[in-house]
């Protein structure tokens, strides 16, 4: 799979000429599946919308198509025998940096993005230029169903192969502590809780989380937020193109983005029992949502590619995503181009010979790099000895 970003190729992507010639190189390079993403962090879009305003403006750079962008890709790919995954941002509208984005222009979306907890207080994702996203707060119901109909909108529109979840999470840690957030997460515990957000975590002199008395079961119910919400998305998905498969990327180190809510494990994983002096309750595993997906796509973004004892590299990251997805859906491993330029055919071989697939984000930085021929040399590989062992 090789990735088409919707903001890093913004201005590429203006002409169908452009999207006609790197498609063909796609296909010379041996790939035989893409993922275009149609909306991006700005919460607008990249398709004909009935809710949503398309996507014209990316920081200083304007753009404005009179022809279906999804359509052409669509097409495009099938003259060429690609299959095609739609990816949409799931959560995020709008661009903190340059104030840009759904979040900012859209009424209906007024007062429900996350309420950040700083050392200084409180205050709205949106006026914080150091996030990568204004999001909006996952607990929120109307949130979710306003995700649901541009899925459903998606789905309903086009005909496509997938649809891959991008930043289906919360932001961070700081993030959401809204008073919808701690109602719901009071219903969760079944009794009221004396102070919030301290009897969470407070922050010491440095700024650092101290955990106060339901630190654990935080955890737990946000990670628990998303696999409901998950769960809904493959019963529109179901309903409306059963044929379709859903699919989800997040970063392969699934220790360390408990905080977003992402539990991207097996129900059956048990990674979470190495953590429970610090984070995770013994039920944490619940909150899993492997079982509800088709293809996991693990974001190896590491520094190495080989060390199967070292956790900062791709190795590892695979075979640690293989354990703990355990053999609920497929995995793909993923790969940063521009990460390991000079052993790229190594990371994309690594990637195909022990996963179901490999996915590389993104196509700007293959172009700018020159990858081309690194990636059909890593296919050409894995294919070779596939065929060997057969």
């Amino acid at each position: 799979m090789l990735w088409f970003d919707a903001e890093a190729n913004f201005k590429r992507f203006a002409s169908q000429d452009s999207i006609r010639y790197y498609l063909d190189r796609t296909v010379e390079c041996g790939f035989n599946h893409i993922v275009v993403d149609v909306r991006p962090i700005s919460g607008t879009v990249l398709y004909e919308s009935d809710m949503l305003e398309p996507l014209t403006v990316v920081g200083p750079d304007t753009v404005r198509r009179d022809w279906d962008y999804l359509q052409c890709f669509l097409d495009e790919a099938r003259k060429r025998e690609l299959k095609v995954t739609v990816s949409t941002m799931i959560f995020p509208a709008g661009f903190t940096t340059f104030r840009q984005g759904a979040a900012y222009s859209d009424p209906e979306l007024a007062g429900r993005t996350c309420v950040e907890y700083t050392p200084e207080g409180r205050k709205d994702i949106k006026d914080d230029p150091t996030k990568v996203a204004a999001f909006l707060n996952p607990v929120l119901p109307e949130n979710q169903e306003y995700v649901l109909r541009f899925a459903h909108e998606l789905l309903t529109k086009y005909k496509f192969d997938g649809y891959a979840l991008d930043y289906c999470r919360f932001p961070d840690a700081e993030s959401d502590f809204s008073p919808a957030s701690r109602e719901a997460f009071e219903t969760y515990l079944g009794h009221g809780i004396d102070r919030f957000p301290e009897d969470i975590f407070t922050y010491d002199a440095n700024g650092a989380r101290v955990a106060g008395p339901y630190y654990k079961q935080w955890w737990e119910f946000r990670s628990g937020v998303i696999r409901d919400f998950i769960a809904r998305i493959r019963a529109t998905v179901d309903e409306l193109q059963p044929g379709v498969k859903l699919e989800y990327w997040a970063a392969s180190w699934l220790h360390a983005i408990y905080t977003q809510g992402q539990n991207w494990a097996s129900p059956r994983s048990r990674f979470h029992e190495a953590y429970l002096d610090d984070w995770a309750t013994p039920t944490y595993n619940r909150t899993g949502f492997a079982d509800l997906l088709d293809v996991f796509i693990t974001g190896t973004y590491l520094e190495k590619v080989w060390g199967m004892d070292d956790p900062e590299s791709i190795e590892y990251g695979l075979a640690r995503s293989l354990k703990d997805v355990d053999g609920d859906c497929a995995v793909y491993g993923s790969l940063y181009a521009q990460n390991h330029v000079d052993q790229f055919e190594d990371a994309v071989y690594l990637c195909l010979s022990r996963t179901d697939g490999v996915m590389v984000f993104d196509i700007i930085q293959v172009i700018e790099n020159d990858l081309w021929d690194d990636i059909k040399r890593g296919i050409d590989r894995a294919e070779k000895e596939q065929k060997t062992q057969k």
